[in-house]
């Protein structure tokens, strides 16, 4: 399955990438796992090595490659056992970025991408709000149109570089009374006037920050408005299918590494005089794992090969992201009860995992939403289209 999607281009391109993850970041995670707080210097690096540009037009820096490529960089930042080191990373790329390339005009792109894209401005998109969780469309943050500029106020949550990232992507309401045909899309610098953030303690994910964002009467210029007033739900969701895929790849990525190294472990663990491997009961969950992660991942590759062929893949990216993450969730749960008491201590990568694993079913949509999502579409026929351009 493989070989259909990744030529001997793209499998240079893990090589090298392995190799940069091992000498330029694995040597640091413990540090700002602990720290909570990953250094400005490896952004600066990423940015260098081109990894940030991957699929972003050659005009602004990047490298226009195809969405396998990004398949790769997912993957193998899972194995580096960093959860949260990888979100800092996809979040600047795919969350941030992706809206930036999209709705952005040439002078925002040159202002934010560009810089994005070689590492020297790191950037966060602010959707969910402290009463709203997954529903999108119930926001409340507004966006009031005062002259030539916009008044910002409201609040942003559960934001992934929220607290130390140059610029922020933000969705606000231009006109309340239009519940999510009324929302809109805008960037705005970090010290812009009136923004402030706290930063949040989490279970996992704990080398990146997340925080709270408050917009108190902050002032944007009208040419900070991505794309069309109005316009923001539809690119919203257009642009949550590529979130959840990634999620979903993150997971069978994560289920991999965790299998892999259990199944190492098992060769080195006596038990009864034999190595863990050879009892029937261990063998046998061990293949179920692998069977269900293959299936995922083989899926995943399939929607991804739909999504870079200019598909719309919102039901096929909610079904992979809700089965994907469940199934991560349980492959952490019995990876680590197969380590036994070493399983739950934090010197062996399965406790981190195992914590890192349940933001799965929550971040990018929780299980729940999704579950209604592919419902409305199998059951009640409802269609979601791009934004119009």
């Amino acid at each position: 399955m493989t070989s259909a999607y990744f030529s001997e281009e793209h499998e240079l391109f893990r090589q090298g990438f392995r190799d940069f993850l091992k000498q330029e970041v694995v040597p640091f995670i413990d540090k700002w796992e602990e720290d909570g707080t990953i250094e400005r210097f490896i952004w600066k690096k990423f940015g260098d090595m081109g990894y940030f540009g991957i699929n972003y037009p050659e005009e602004y820096g990047g490298l226009g490659l195809d969405l396998f490529y990004t398949v790769i960089f997912l993957e193998e930042l899972q194995r580096i056992n960093s959860g949260g080191f990888a979100a800092a990373m996809w979040a600047h790329t795919y969350l941030a970025m992706t809206h930036v390339n999209k709705e952005g005009s040439h002078e925002i792109k040159e202002k934010y991408l560009t810089p994005s894209i070689h590492g020297d401005k790191i950037g966060c998109l602010c959707i969910t709000e402290p009463f709203g969780g997954s529903d999108v469309a119930g926001m409340r943050t507004t966006a009031i149109k005062d002259g030539d500029s916009y008044l910002v106020n409201g609040s942003k949550t559960f934001i992934t570089n929220g607290l130390y990232s140059d610029y922020l992507v933000v969705s606000a309401k231009t006109d309340p009374g239009m519940g999510s045909k009324g929302i809109s899309i805008f960037i705005m610098d970090r010290d812009t006037p009136g923004i402030s953030s706290s930063k949040l303690d989490k279970l996992g994910w704990r080398a990146s920050d997340t925080a709270e964002i408050a917009f108190d009467n902050v002032k944007v210029p009208a040419a900070n408005l991505m794309g069309g007033e109005g316009k923001g739900f539809s690119y919203l969701m257009q642009h949550l299918a590529l979130e959840r895929l990634i999620m979903a790849i993150n997971a069978h990525a994560r289920s991999e590494f965790a299998l892999e190294y259990t199944m190492q472990y098992m060769t080195e663990r006596t038990a009864f005089g034999k190595t863990l491997d050879q009892f029937q009961v261990l063998r046998h969950k061990v293949a179920e794992m692998a069977s269900e992660i293959e299936v995922h991942k083989t899926f995943n590759y399939v929607t991804i090969d739909r999504l870079n062929k200019g598909r719309y893949v919102v039901k096929e990216a909610s079904m992979a992201k809700l089965l994907s993450t469940k199934v991560a969730d349980e492959v952490a749960y019995k990876c680590l009860q197969m380590l036994g008491g070493y399983g739950y201590m934090e010197k062996y990568p399965l406790a981190r995992i195992f914590r890192d694993s349940r933001l799965g079913p929550i971040g990018g949509g929780t299980s729940e939403i999704l579950t209604e999502i592919i419902a409305k579409i199998v059951i009640d026929k409802k269609t979601y289209r791009p934004a119009a351009s």
